[in-house]
């Protein structure tokens, strides 16, 4: 384990440069950190966790900062998520289990598990990040969630460097929420994640745009998972902003669920508002109604604002700090709240 190569970054002591971590989320903030270390494999992660690294220091975790936004201009440390692998834990004629490090490109497996003959992550393509962050948001896209296929993640407590397994309950999955989010938020470092995969061909199309696409598209019955993949790919890309180009971290709010009573209030009001059964008594409400609704859809505010397709998603225009953004998200909040009675949930993790 002591043989293993860091790769580590420092500022210069003697002319106190700093590093740009700009390039390293996808809000792309001008952010700057005096070291920057990146984990490659499980054996510099324990030797990290050793050396008190993560109980002392408190670096930022990064994967693939597709999901957070960070508030300050200058980090001491920030910690690279790089650690690869996959491995077939175990096969049969219906499933596949597939382990993968937790430092793999979400895209890219999702987009070779079709090329495997598996199915059931299709509609979770182009969603940004890595494979270890996928359980810690519960990741979801037109009708399918991680939870869906979860197996088993493998955390190590960055405190005493104790692995454990936690099996899909364990998780305590939510809409956009797991136990990583809440109870034992920055406890665990993920190491890998193991999902279920079929090899039924069967998919979910229950998002209308889906199939819309593939009619237009010209597309035969039975609907396959690269009909579906190719379909999801293609409206992301119409419906939202490349991050390469456009400095964001998709949809910032979550879909609020509120109750019926409520949401019959509002009706009265505005009888356009849409709105999806949850349960008996509870209903989601598009969030990106409400801030269309409330004037958001292309507002420009200084160096963010609102996508002009998608008004969810909150944009970097070049200059913007972490710090603005997150004042304008709250100024979205106080709005939708006054106009609705609704309170809206940040989506996105505040670092």
């Amino acid at each position: 384990m002591h043989g293993c190569a860091l790769k580590i970054w420092w500022a210069s002591s003697i002319d106190n440069l700093m590093i740009s971590i700009k390039d390293l989320h996808t809000f792309h903030c001008d952010v700057f950190a005096e070291e920057v270390i990146m984990l490659q494999s499980r054996e510099e992660l324990y030797l990290h966790i050793e050396s008190g690294l993560f109980s002392e220091r408190q670096p930022l975790l990064l994967g693939g900062g597709s999901n957070v936004l960070i508030l300050e201009n200058k980090i001491p440390l920030v910690v690279i998520n790089r650690i690869s692998g996959r491995e077939v834990i175990r096969e049969d004629e219906e499933i596949t289990l597939i382990k993968l490090g937790s430092g793999e490109n979400w895209h890219q497996f999702v987009a070779e598990t079709l090329e495997l003959g598996l199915n059931g992550i299709e509609n979770l393509a182009l969603i940004p990040g890595t494979c270890g962050a996928a359980p810690i948001q519960n990741i979801g896209a037109y009708g399918v969630e991680l939870k869906d296929v979860l197996y088993e993640v493998e955390a190590v407590d960055k405190w005493t460097g104790k692995t454990i397994l936690f099996d899909n309950a364990a998780c305590m999955f939510g809409y956009r929420n797991s136990v990583f989010k809440n109870q034992l938020k920055g406890r665990y470092f993920i190491l890998s994640v193991t999902l279920a995969l079929r090899k039924d061909g069967l998919v979910n199309t229950h998002y209308g745009d889906i199939l819309h696409y593939i009619n237009a598209s010209g597309g035969n019955a039975p609907v396959t998972p690269r009909q579906v993949f190719d379909a999801v790919v293609a409206i992301r890309k119409e419906k939202l902003p490349n991050p390469n180009k456009i400095g964001n971290a998709g949809s910032f709010f979550k879909n609020p669920i509120i109750e019926m009573e409520l949401f019959e209030q509002i009706k009265t009001k505005v009888p356009t508002i849409p709105g999806y059964r949850v349960d008996e008594s509870s209903i989601k409400v598009p969030a990106a109604f409400l801030l269309e609704y409330c004037g958001f859809k292309g507002k420009r505010v200084g160096e963010t604002g609102c996508h002009a397709r998608q008004p969810l998603v909150l944009i970097n225009w070049g200059n913007a700090t972490g710090a603005e953004i997150k004042q304008f998200s709250e100024q979205i909040q106080q709005m939708v709240s006054k106009t609705f009675g609704i309170e809206l949930e940040p989506e996105i993790n505040f670092v």
